[in-house]
């Protein structure tokens, strides 16, 4: 499953290449016999699949009346490492409530439940009674007619269209997925290819990764092979279902050509063009030629249908088809010499000419858009300029160089290339969307805010376009009319958790706190591991003195992402600010391993320390502060302040004495100094440092008091000079 803008996502701070593997580590899904009794409430009755993913079983439902049927599938992490459980924890609870939604749909089984048990993960689902639909299309040349075909692809693409309107790629649609329901015949949709992801994942240095294409061979294309799903990748796969129900072969049978990779299936059944053309459309290898939604694939087999039932378009046999290639250039020098003899003449030659050459730039233009889609930046680079040699007039052409100079962060060839295909097509918006982002790039925001203007004046629905200028705004402080861009974005997209999350950090500088805490709240509802959002929220509420929330807020931050510093170190003060200090002391820990060269969170593990009265270990802390940043007075001041309870008054000096050399008008270290010196007994020194402190305070009683009584007991040290006998015998 997709769900819009995938965010920065970081684990633990311990990753896994600081983790020994073991390569015999058994395994770790637990085996289910019959029998057994999952939550206390699931029975399991027997084992309906496995996979690489994990097992899927037939339960009963004990917990309600007749022990209803239902399926559960247990899922299986790719380890059993922290950083792997908390990523997978994560994801299967995201997941899960997505499934929830999607099962309000009544083709798509509902979701009863979903729990883990011991680090294991289970989804509990409604059970459909039926066979699945390769039963009906695996078999042996079996062929459905054109109008079968037609009904069977829309049944399956108003499911689609429902989940991708929730913004859900399925990922793993084929025949073992579709069941064919035995109360009514329907298709029902099973399977979700996104919750298997989370079994395909790891954390590698702080980005959860996936390590295993999900789908099923020869359903998926080739950007979802790449990890990169969308929409139409699901619609190639309802495609390839059409083909085998048209053909009775199966896909692996499909015959391709080499240099471009199209199915090659026109000679295998009897169809009219108008079907053929749609078909053909859904199978693109490149995902940009296919339909790109479901939608849309939808209404041209509605259209299609609607059209085959009030007139029948002519089929073209098989017999009448040869295998779909592309012809040679000589072969089509030959085809068109005879036309050029008999009316065109040397015009002909030269129209020959120019059709081979469009033809030329259009194949190495699509050489180009494949190898981009393969993150082969370099080479689609060379295919694109290639193109741009025969035929250098092509916005879209000039547009994929300036993608691939861009994906190779070489910005300002970039923005020449897209400046050419402006030139070329001045309302090309996409063109002029990705201007704007290579302008950010290269921190021109005044120049990228008017190419995104552009963009709406073509296209005043493109929310990205509205979104990327409203956070342009946001990082030039204008936050009021950041939030305009930013409410027309989420008029048109409310999904988008990183408009709803601008919008949140725009009212939080604008000092709104309360609205810009219900912002933060549509993000992290849409997706609630948005760490960000989560830590923003927990600022806004520390704004409004609401600490017990701002500390719940930044525990959710830290626990979607573990190593986000800013996160524990803030929750630790707002701990502290709730008198919880162990609790805090344990959030500055961690802010300390994530960051050891953090002064501040050493400063405040210090003091915490301090408060504790665990002085020898605060001091230790003051003295990783105090490395840090030396120049800090109240560092050292408070590091005086331990080692003085410690009774270390000679040490607890020399802290004074370091705050008094940063700062001599910081009076509380000249007090502390005067006390120090005093238990020493060094009185006339203490004397010294309470006049100083009674410079700046000299209504201190406590400084005024010790002072007399230093001075009494220096007067009571002081030995009295002998009399002199003389002056007394006279």
């Amino acid at each position: 499953m997709s769900h819009g803008t995938a965010h920065r996502s970081h684990n633990s701070v311990k990753s896994l290449a600081q983790v020994k593997m073991d390569t015999n580590i058994p395994s770790l899904i637990m085996e289910l016999a019959s029998g057994k009794i999952l939550s206390q409430r699931y029975y399991i009755v027997r084992q309906l699949g496995q996979g690489g993913f994990g097992k899927t079983f037939l339960a009963e439902d004990h917990h309600v009346p007749d022990h209803p049927k239902c399926v559960v599938k247990q899922l299986k992490p790719q380890g059993n490492e922290p950083e792997i459980l908390v990523a997978a924890r994560r994801l299967f609870a995201t997941e899960a409530k997505t499934l929830y939604q999607l099962g309000h749909h009544p083709q798509i089984p509902s979701l009863l439940a979903y729990f883990e048990e011991n680090q294991e993960f289970y989804l509990v689902q409604e059970y459909i009674e039926g066979h699945i639909l390769a039963k009906e299309i695996n078999a042996t040349h079996y062929q459905r007619t054109e109008k079968q075909v037609i009904q069977l692809l829309q049944e399956i693409l108003e499911i689609l269209a429902f989940i991708q309107q929730k913004n859900v790629i399925h990922r793993d649609v084929n025949p073992y997925n579709i069941i064919r329901r035995k109360r009514d015949g329907k298709l029902v949709l099973i399977d979700f290819g996104a919750v298997k992801q989370l079994t395909t994942q790891v954390v590698r240095q702080g980005k959860t990764v996936a390590t295993i294409a999900v789908g099923t061979p020869g359903y998926f294309p080739s950007e979802q092979s790449q990890g990169y799903p969308k929409f139409s990748s699901d619609i190639y796969a309802v495609g390839i279902i059409g083909l085998q129900a048209l053909t009775g072969y199966s896909y692996e049978q499909f015959p391709t050509h080499g240099d471009s990779g199209e199915i090659s299936w026109h000679h295998l059944a009897s169809v009219s063009p108008k079907f053929r053309s749609v078909l053909d459309k859904m199978v693109r290898y490149d995902y940009r030629e296919r339909y790109p939604s479901a939608q849309e694939a939808l209404q041209a087999i509605q259209e299609l249908n609607n059209f085959y039932l009030k007139e029948p378009e002519k089929t073209v046999t098989p017999s009448a088809i040869k295998i779909k290639s592309s012809p040679s250039n000589f072969q089509l020098v030959k085809l068109l010499i005879p036309l050029a003899i008999i009316g065109l003449g040397a015009a002909g030659f030269l129209g020959v000419d120019y059709w081979l050459t469009l033809n030329n730039a259009t194949k190495m233009y699509n050489k180009g858009n494949t190898l981009y889609q393969l993150q082969r930046y370099q080479d689609a680079l060379q295919a694109y300029e290639a193109s741009l040699d025969t035929n250098p007039n092509n916005p879209p052409t000039w547009k994929g160089k300036g993608d691939a100079l861009q994906a190779l962060k070489r910005y300002q060839n970039a923005l020449e290339a897209y400046d050419e295909a402006i030139q070329l097509q001045p309302n090309y918006w996409q063109a002029w969307m990705e201007r704007a982002e290579v302008l950010e790039k290269l921190g021109k925001n005044s120049e990228a805010i008017y190419s995104y203007e552009k963009v709406i004046d073509f296209t005043p629905n493109e929310w990205q376009a509205w979104q990327n200028l409203g956070e342009i705004q946001v990082k030039l402080q204008d936050y009021a009319t950041a939030l305009v861009s930013l409410n027309k974005s989420l008029q048109i997209n409310p999904d988008d958790e990183w408009s709803w999350y601008q919008k949140g950090f725009a009212l939080q500088n604008l000092k709104n706190y309360e609205e810009a805490i219900k912002s933060y709240e549509k993000a992290v509802k849409i997706n609630p591991s948005f760490s960000q959002a989560w830590y923003q929220k927990g600022n806004s509420y520390m704004n409004l003195e609401k600490y017990s929330q701002a500390g719940e807020s930044y525990r959710q931050a830290v626990q979607f992402q573990p190593d986000l510093y800013q996160a524990w170190y803030s929750q630790g003060i707002a701990l502290n600010r709730l008198n919880r200090y162990r609790e805090a002391l344990k959030a500055f820990e961690e802010g300390t391993q994530i960051q050891p060269n953090s002064f501040e969170a050493w400063y405040q593990k210090a003091w915490t320390l301090q408060t504790l009265n665990r002085y020898g270990e605060a001091v230790e802390a003051y003295n990783t502060a105090t490395r840090l940043n030396p120049k800090n007075p109240q560092a050292w001041y408070n590091k005086g302040n331990s080692l003085y309870l410690l009774e270390d008054y000679q040490q607890a000096i020399a802290a004074y004495q370091q705050v008094i050399s940063l700062d001599k008008d910081f009076y509380p270290a000249w007090k502390s100094l005067g006390n120090s010196f005093f238990k020493l007994k060094r009185y006339s020194e203490a004397i010294k440092a309470y006049d100083q402190t009674l410079r700046y305070k000299s209504d201190d009683r406590q400084v005024l008091a010790s002072k007399a009584e230093a001075q009494r007991l220096l007067t009571l040290e002081t030995p009295k000079t002998p009399e002199d006998p003389l002056k007394t015998s006279s």
